[in-house]
């Protein structure tokens, strides 16, 4: 049965290689990058925020907060992400958000399952879209991720416990300030769902941590509709200096 598996695996592969993520180039293993793209991502990894995950240019202890974290702590619990926002690594966001390359979203799902902290069977919950631009998009690359981390780790995915109700531009070109006006009162979960997150622990996840303001308003309405706390988790994550 093992050889049969085997000789299974390796037709498919001869059939539909695997490809790397970034170029495209055939590869043999299962980790999504060929030797030349890898060391060009750059992966988060310690030292970084306790809290937000920001990763600091230097060893510090264990627990420590960055400068915006010590100053004012976000609704969430702790925040972390795959790899930082770099020319490099956009692409792999980019192609995923936009251009429908959704093969990859099983190796990200892999990613982020891989990073996180130990934290005690959580509901995973996707950043919603609201309904227009679902329906235009015809998928939530959030939804997808939450799904294979669930997926992987064993957890419930709840993709409907939190809803955007309020339709709001696109953040891209939004300051921090208005970022955070833009999604305020943006999110909400419904009467009939509340009694789901009383006293649950939530995996927030999303594909980019800019300036946390869409995670921080979902974090909000979370909370105040019962969640004991909340967590995220993001693909990419944008690195600004620590003022």
């Amino acid at each position: 049965m093992q050889k049969n598996s085997s000789l299974f695996r390796k037709l498919i592969d001869l059939l539909i290689p695997l490809r790397c993520v970034k170029c495209g180039l055939v590869i043999e293993k299962e980790e999504g990058l060929c030797v030349t793209c890898w060391p060009r991502i750059p992966f988060i990894v310690k030292p970084y925020c306790f809290c937000c995950g920001r990763p600091f240019d230097f060893e510090i202890e264990e627990e420590a907060l960055c400068g915006v974290c010590s100053r004012d702590l976000p609704s969430y619990a702790t925040a972390r992400s795959v790899f930082s926002y770099t020319e490099e690594s956009r692409d792999l966001i980019l192609k995923f958000k936009h251009a429908d390359y959704l093969s990859a979203a099983p190796l990200y799902g892999k990613w982020m399952a891989h990073i996180l902290d130990d934290i005690k069977d959580p509901l995973c919950v996707p950043v919603p879209l609201h309904w227009t631009r679902l329906f235009r998009r015809t998928y939530n690359q959030a939804a997808l991720l939450a799904r294979e981390v669930a997926q992987i780790k064993g957890w419930t995915y709840a993709p409907s416990l939190l809803k955007r109700k309020k339709r709001t531009p696109s953040q891209g070109y939004l300051s921090k300030t208005e970022r955070y006006k833009n999604v305020n009162r943006a999110f909400s979960v419904d009467d009939s769902k509340k009694i789901l997150l009383k006293g649950k622990t939530i995996l927030l996840i999303d594909d980019v941590f800019t300036t946390g303001a869409t995670l921080e308003r979902c974090a909000q309405t979370l909370l105040k509709a019962g969640a004991k706390e909340v967590h995220a988790l993001t693909l990419g994550r944008v690195v600004k200096p620590d003022l």
